[in-house]
């Protein structure tokens, strides 16, 4: 099974990073022009900041059931293939 992976360029890295911060700094930006009181600023902060810490949550779960996944495929088919072998010396004598 090959498991080769393709990374990320240098420049897309970039641009994620870039493209966070900018989202966060004009989401901060409205929020600070929004014509609330404090604790109607403080209520929507407190939201954004547990949607993206839940979304970063969420990715992370998700990558890991899917190398779970991908860990018990490679135990698998090594147990196959360990079974195959042996099948194929017990028929060779």
């Amino acid at each position: 099974m090959n498991d080769s992976f393709q990374k990320h360029s240098a420049s897309w890295v970039s641009f994620s990073y870039i493209s966070f911060g900018a989202a966060a700094f004009m989401l901060a930006l409205g929020l600070y022009m929004m014509p609330l009181d404090l604790w109607g600023k403080g209520y929507l902060a407190m939201g954004i900041l547990m949607l993206v810490q839940t979304t970063v949550n969420i990715t992370k779960t998700l990558r890991d059931n899917a190398e779970s996944e991908k860990l018990i495929r490679k135990v698998e088919d090594a147990r196959t293939e360990k079974l195959l072998v042996k099948f194929n010396r017990s028929d060779e004598d």
